[in-house]
C-alpha cells in the first residue's frame, strides 16, 4: 500500500441547529454528532463530498483601488471564486480509512488507485480524483445497506504536493444521507503548516450509525492519522502517476 508517510468523546447534543432554507446541519465543536439511524438515513448510498475554493486575495494579492473613486469598495468583502489550474496549483484529496466488523482494515484514496468498491467489501467507493476543485469536487460513496459489516470509517483530507495550506482553501466536507438534511463540516481552523486532517468519523455503535465531527489537523500524512486513531496499517512513500495527476 503505497503513500506518503504519512478519541473518543461522550455523547453530546445530536447536532447543531439546521437551516430550513438550506436543509443542512453544520457539525461544530459544541454540537459534534448526529445519528443517521434516528433520522431514518442509515440505508442506501451515503454520498460524501469534498469541495474547496480560494479568495482572490490568496491567489494574486488584494488589488487596492482609490477609495475616493470607489468609496463603497471598503464595504465589499474579497471576491470568492472557484479556482482552476490556470489560477493556482491546488490538489486536495479525500480518503477513507475503514475497519469492518470482521477485522479487515484498509484505505480508500486516490493515491495508489485504492478506489474501493460500493457493492463489495469495504462498501466504500471513491468516484475519482479531482485535482482542481471543480464544482463536483471529490466524492466517496458508502453503501449503508451493508452497515452491519462496517465498524468505523474515518474520512480524511490531505494536501498533495506543493499546495496551499488548509486555512487558505476554505474546504468543506458535506455528507448527503439518503434521507433528511445534509451534514456539513468546515475545515476552517487555522493550521498553516498542516498537511492532513481527520474530518469525520462514521461508526456503527450498537446498530446505530453515528456521524461525529473530528477536524483534527496533523503535520504529516496518512501514517500520522493512522497512529492517532490506531488503525495499524503499514505505510510507504508514493507519488501519483501521470494518469492520477
Amino acid at each position: 500500500m503505497g503513500f506518503l508517510d504519512g478519541l473518543w468523546r461522550g455523547r453530546e447534543s445530536e447536532f447543531d441547529s439546521g437551516s430550513a432554507a438550506t436543509n443542512s446541519i453544520r457539525l461544530t465543536k459544541r454540537h459534534s454528532q448526529v445519528s443517521l439511524t434516528k433520522q431514518g438515513a442509515a440505508t442506501g448510498n451515503l454520498r460524501i463530498n469534498l469541495s474547496w475554493r480560494m479568495r482572490t486575495s490568496d491567489i494574486s494579492g488584494v488589488q487596492r483601488e482609490s477609495l475616493l473613486r470607489h468609496p463603497f469598495k471598503a464595504l465589499k468583502p474579497p471576491e470568492v471564486v472557484g479556482h482552476s489550474q490556470s489560477m493556482v496549483n491546488v490538489d486536495l484529496d479525500l480518503g477513507c480509512l475503514y475497519e469492518l466488523k470482521d477485522g479487515t482494515r484498509g484505505v480508500v484514496q486516490p493515491l495508489g488507485g485504492y478506489l474501493g468498491d460500493v457493492n463489495a467489501p469495504p462498501y466504500v467507493k471513491l468516484s475519482g480524483d479531482d485535482r482542481f476543485g471543480s464544482a463536483s469536487g471529490e466524492t466517496i460513496y458508502v453503501n449503508l445497506d451493508h452497515k452491519d459489516a462496517i465498524k468505523r470509517l474515518l474520512l480524511f483530507a490531505y494536501i498533495y504536493d506543493q499546495t496551499p495550506a488548509f486555512d487558505r482553501t476554505h474546504a468543506v466536507v458535506t455528507l448527503y444521507p439518503s434521507n433528511g438534511p445534509r451534514i456539513e463540516i468546515g475545515l476552517d481552523e487555522r493550521h498553516p503548516q498542516a498537511r492532513s486532517c481527520a474530518v469525520v468519523m462514521i461508526e456503527n455503535v450498537k446498530d446505530e450509525i453515528l456521524v461525529r465531527r473530528e477536524v483534527k489537523f496533523v503535520y504529516g500524512f496518512q501514517g500520522e492519522l493512522d497512529r492517532l486513531y490506531g488503525w495499524g496499517l503499514q505505510w510507504g512513500r508514493g507519488h501519483k502517476s501521470k494518469a492520477e495527476r
